[in-house]
Formats: C-alpha cells, sequence, structure tokens
C-alpha cells in the first residue's frame, strides 16, 4: 500500500513542482476522508493540484467557479418537470464528483457557500425532502484568494471547522520556476496523466488509518495541545472535539504514508500547522503558523 502512496505523491509531483510536502498534506487530508481548504494567491497552482490528484487515483472531476451571484441550485442541482412524463424530475448539480473544486469559494455568499456544509459533513444532499447520496470516495478542495483582497466574503467559522485542513502553495523554488518555465504546458501534461491506483484501492487504505495505533503517551501529549489552545488567552477559542480528533487522525494518515503502522509525536506536529491553524483564526501566510509554533513551543512532549 505504500508503494501506491509513493507512486501517488511521485505523479503529482511530476506536475506540481516543487511542493512535495504540500502534496502529502492533501493525500493524507484525503486518506482521512477530510476535506482540504487551500489558500493563496491566484496563479499558485491550486486548480492544476486538484485536477492531479484527480487524475492520478482515477476519480470524476467537477470545478465550480464560485462567484457572488452563484445559488445554492448551482451546486447540488434542481428539480425540474417533465412535460413527458408529468412529474418532476432531480437533475444533479456538480457536487456529485468523487472530487469536487470548489474554486475561489470565498467570492461566493455565505448563502451558496452554506450549501456545502451538509455535502462536506454528510456526504448526501437534500432536496425538497429527498435525500441523495454522493459518490464515493467524496473529497472537496476548496480554493480561496487572501481575504484583504477585493470581493471577496469570510468563511463563517462552521465552514472553517468542516475543513480537515487548510495548506498553502506558496511562491516556487527558482530551480521548480525555471522547470515552468521551460517546460511543458502544465494542462498538457495532466491530460497525458493515468491512474496510479484505482479508487477501491484508495478506499482501502482510507480503512487502514483508524487501525495505525497511538500509545497512551502520545494521546497524552494530543490532550495537552487542545487543553493549552482552551486555556491560553491568546486563542479566541480553543480546539473543539471535532478539531482534536482531526489532529491525531492526520497524523496516523501521515505515519501510514510513512509506512510505519504507529504515530510518533513528530506526526503529531508535521501535520499540527494544517489542522488547527485555520480553526483557531490564525494566518495562512506562507510559512508563518504563529499559534501552531507558539503551540509546538510550550507543550512538551512528555
Amino acid at each position: 500500500m505504500t508503494t501506491l502512496i509513493n507512486r501517488t505523491i511521485d505523479q503529482i509531483g511530476t506536475i506540481v513542482l516543487g511542493k512535495h510536502q504540500q502534496i502529502k498534506l492533501a493525500l493524507a487530508c484525503l486518506l482521512c476522508e477530510g476535506h482540504l481548504l487551500i489558500e493563496d494567491l491566484p496563479g499558485m497552482g491550486k486548480t492544476t493540484l486538484s485536477h492531479a490528484i484527480a487524475q492520478s487515483l482515477g476519480l470524476s472531476y467537477n470545478r465550480i467557479q464560485f462567484t457572488s451571484d452563484l445559488l445554492p441550485s448551482d451546486l447540488i442541482g434542481i428539480n425540474l418537470f417533465d412535460r413527458n412524463k408529468s412529474e418532476f424530475t432531480f437533475h444533479k448539480g456538480p457536487l456529485f464528483a468523487q472530487l469536487v473544486l470548489a474554486d475561489e469559494i470565498n467570492r461566493s455568499t455565505p448563502k451558496a457557500q452554506s450549501a456545502l456544509l451538509e455535502a462536506m459533513e454528510e456526504r448526501q444532499i437534500s432536496v425538497e425532502g429527498t435525500t441523495y447520496p454522493l459518490p464515493r470516495p467524496f473529497f472537496v478542495i476548496a480554493t480561496q484568494n487572501p481575504t484583504e483582497q477585493s470581493g471577496t466574503f469570510l468563511l463563517p467559522e462552521s465552514q472553517m471547522d468542516r475543513f480537515f485542513m487548510r495548506i498553502h502553495l506558496g511562491y516556487p523554488t527558482p530551480e521548480a520556476e525555471r522547470e515552468l518555465l521551460l517546460g511543458h504546458d502544465r494542462t498538457a501534461l495532466l491530460q497525458a496523466l493515468t491512474p496510479s491506483m484505482t479508487s477501491e484501492e484508495l478506499m482501502s487504505l482510507q480503512l487502514l488509518v483508524p487501525q495505525v495505533k497511538c500509545t497512551d503517551a502520545l494521546i497524552d501529549y494530543v490532550q495537552r495541545i487542545i487543553s493549552y489552545t482552551r486555556q491560553d488567552a491568546e486563542f479566541k477559542d480553543g480546539l473543539s472535539p471535532r478539531g482534536g480528533i482531526a489532529l491525531l487522525r492526520a497524523a496516523k494518515a501521515w505515519a501510514l504514508i510513512e509506512g510505519r503502522e504507529h504515530v510518533l509525536p513528530d506526526d503529531i506536529q508535521v501535520v499540527l500547522p494544517s489542522v488547527i491553524e485555520h480553526r483557531l483564526g490564525g494566518s495562512s501566510k506562507s510559512d508563518h503558523y504563529p499559534l501552531s509554533t507558539k503551540v509546538l513551543r510550550e507543550v512538551e512532549v512528555v
């Protein structure tokens, strides 16, 4: 199974250059059956990363461009009257895909953003009293521009908490940027990708994550982190139980990616910024995680 994961990481890395860590975090999020938020400037490769993941895993893929006039029905679908059958027929919206890219999610109004909540949490949508299950696996990658840019709406705390992780890509290294300038068009390379694993293999990997072992000492470490965020005055609100569960689950997925059947404190530390920073209202700037840095500095491993 580790071979499948490494092959996928390497393949995506041929498209999204110099972002090995971010690719691993995105796959860890997927293995945890969570959803991913990517915040960065336009043109950093957010859409390319999502498309590369879908292509490499053989997942059905839909991209939704969020705009200020987007309606919930534009996402989930709508009942239309069929004159031939004299009845209403449900026409599925773009949420009915295994990987959904919600592009520039914070350019839409809160009403449109809220249409994602049930889909992300329950893996289903409800229309006029009827519930429709979404495909499995189901993975939402949402991108957002920095909130200081014009025409954006802040995501409410309830929506932020639905995202299992938040990552950023940042500017490429000089070496990667030179290869981008001299290399082939990324779109053409994307079309040439072949799946490195099947959906069934992916879901089998997702089932392995809860089986990764944790010692009592490591659980104590996680609990001290959670407690610290709730007690320190610098944090407006501490980690919720869902945030604590996400932290431990992400560490298990990271251990699995690393080929281990047990979690180390290092696994907690490497995933912690992506899991807790957006839940605590921290910065999304590249390589700048003030709240996570403080937690790691103040909470001892032993």
